[in-house]
């Protein structure tokens, strides 16, 4: 009987682990007869906030849209630019230009894969008005560089956490560092909901007041629109699952990287590199993604031994078609196009059975030592 293939991420895992509490969750959501913005949503931004260490959150229908009303609120406008990276889900880059700003895109570090703050004072002119630092794969990008040379700008933060719930920086939660942070709860991620979801996170009571009014068409009043607003609202079903599994996030996270440092034994000697360790810093671990030169046969060779793995993601930003030679900054990406001929992610999500494990763990041992 062939063995079963151990896939690169398993968000039924995570319901079947909980699924008596959720289920009794959703219940009770059903019985109250309040499903939009009640007491469900109330309690989880108050819980997230507080996990997060920070003052304010605000629950809306997705990351995207997360990304959207952070940009909105904090006086983004139409033909603003606002610096990020290419090497990030386009949802990123897609919530720029919603509102009319334009993505100008930055180079990534080659040992944290994130937004590398020396590329950004040539980028910086007069039209832009924010940074977009994406702590991609879980990874913390370097914050306090970045907003260093933004306040020396005047230019606003905004992090995108959609990997990265829980890592930190010298003990910082990220969601801290910026004028605003934004999550996203996507099945897949550490902390995911059964749908869409998302949160805008900020330390701002101003900011904080101005993301609950846009989400609902801008009212500060119920049916008066004082501000022009969009629908974004994070259901009570949702945050009632959110607030389920939100007590078991630090632990998934830590036997994500329980999982990670199997694997990165595992790799010793096969020339194949592993996601940095960078010290002062916390990974999320939301994926596993090494780089090798050989990487499709890498992938061959372990899906032979019925392991997944996958390309996050298969092109940069930049090189997809809707937005191939038209995003500034894109003529300039040595090290993200590099890194995206190399990386490939391995299973990883904290319900992966030490039998599994070791199962990855011996695919990857098994591949021929470079000579």
């Amino acid at each position: 009987m062939p063995l079963q293939t151990i896939p690169v991420a398993n968000p039924g895992a995570q319901f079947k682990a909980h699924e008596e509490k959720i289920r009794a969750a959703i219940n009770e959501v059903l019985t109250s007869g309040w499903y939009i913005l009640g007491p469900q949503v109330r309690a989880f931004e108050e819980e997230f906030a507080a996990f997060c260490g920070a003052r304010h959150c605000i629950g809306v229908a997705s990351g995207t849209d997360a990304l959207v009303l952070a940009l909105l609120a904090t006086g983004v406008t139409p033909g603003d630019e606002v610096i990020t990276v290419s090497h990030t889900a386009v949802a990123t880059v897609a919530a720029i230009e919603e509102i009319g700003a334009v993505p100008v895109f930055a180079d990534i570090h080659p040992v944290s894969r994130c937004l590398d703050p020396a590329a950004l004072p040539a980028l910086i002119g007069p039209r832009t008005k924010a940074i977009i630092p994406v702590h991609i794969f879980g990874q913390p990008a370097d914050l306090p560089a970045i907003v260093k040379i933004a306040r020396d700008h005047g230019l606003i933060v905004i992090e995108d956490c959609a990997q990265a719930h829980g890592a930190e920086i010298a003990g910082q939660r990220v969601g801290t560092f910026g004028d605003a942070a934004t999550f996203s709860f996507y099945p897949t991620k550490n902390l995911g909901a059964i749908g869409d979801g998302g949160a805008v996170v900020t330390n701002s009571p101003e900011l904080g007041e101005r993301c609950r009014a846009l989400r609902e068409y801008g009212w500060q009043e119920r049916y008066i629109s004082s501000l022009r607003g969009i629908n974004s609202r994070l259901d009570e079903i949702q945050a009632a699952i959110l607030r389920v599994k939100l007590p078991h996030l630090a632990a998934d996270n830590q036997r994500r990287r329980d999982i990670a440092a199997a694997y990165r034994q595992a790799l010793e000697g096969t020339g194949v590199l592993p996601p940095a360790q960078l010290d002062g810093t916390l990974h999320a671990m939301h994926l596993f993604v090494l780089e090798s030169e050989q990487r499709d046969a890498l992938s061959t060779h372990l899906a032979a031994q019925g392991i997944s793995s996958a390309r996050h993601y298969p092109a940069p930003v930049h090189q997809q078609p809707a937005y191939a030679g038209r995003i500034r900054g894109a003529d300039s990406l040595p090290v993200t196009e590099r890194l995206y001929r190399r990386l490939l992610s391995l299973p990883m999500f904290p319900e992966l059975d030490d039998a599994a494990v070791a199962r990855v763990c011996a695919g990857l041992k098994s591949w021929p030592t470079p000579t």
